[in-house]
């Protein structure tokens, strides 16, 4: 059999080259449906705004419910609200700091500052006066300072069991055993 029964070939072996077929009925068919694509899909965008358009109109006097409620002071928007000052304004231990005029950064800075309060003396008991809560590097210096000074002797020898004794499960909380670590 010879090459030239077979399907037809690309390379012209007279010529000794490979020859450049473009496909360009493909190609013109891509680009006719690829325009008809964009023109279908402009027609689409255009028909959706004319209902967006129609559909503005219609809510022209409209107004939303959740702004209706924002109108009433009592009445605020579930929590988490994004806004931690509402009406402008911060209420801090000294009173209320009004924040309309400043910086839009003013209420974190307010906050900031009832924050750092809080950090470097802790949070008292309105009632008692004594710290409920407090920074960690504080509770340890204070810990520290409270702890039994005990270093030889048999003050140090009980100092040592005391922190062993452990209450186990299997005693129900009656029996204070001693576990070695």
């Amino acid at each position: 059999m010879s090459s030239a029964k077979h399907e037809k070939s690309f390379v012209d072996f007279e010529k000794g080259y490979e020859q450049n077929i473009i496909g360009l009925k493909g190609i013109i068919y891509f680009g006719v449906g690829l325009l008809l694509l964009i023109i279908i899909t402009f027609g689409l965008m255009w028909a959706l705004h004319g209902v967006l358009e129609e559909d503005a109109q219609e809510t022209k006097g409209f107004t939303n419910p959740m702004r209706a409620q924002m109108k009433d002071k009592d009445k605020l928007p579930p929590e988490p609200r994004l806004q931690a000052a509402p009406g402008f304004g911060v209420d801090t231990e000294t009173g209320r700091v009004n924040l309309e005029l400043k910086a839009p950064q003013a209420e974190y800075w307010e906050l900031r500052k009832a924050w750092d309060k809080i950090l470097a003396e802790g949070i008292r008991d309105p009632k008692t006066g004594t710290v409920m809560a407090m920074p960690v590097d504080k509770a340890k210096e204070l810990l520290l300072q409270r702890a039994p000074k005990a270093r030889f002797g048999p003050e140090a020898e009980k100092t040592l069991n005391d922190s062993k004794m452990h209450v186990s499960d299997s005693s129900a909380g009656r029996i204070a055993d001693v576990k070695w670590r």
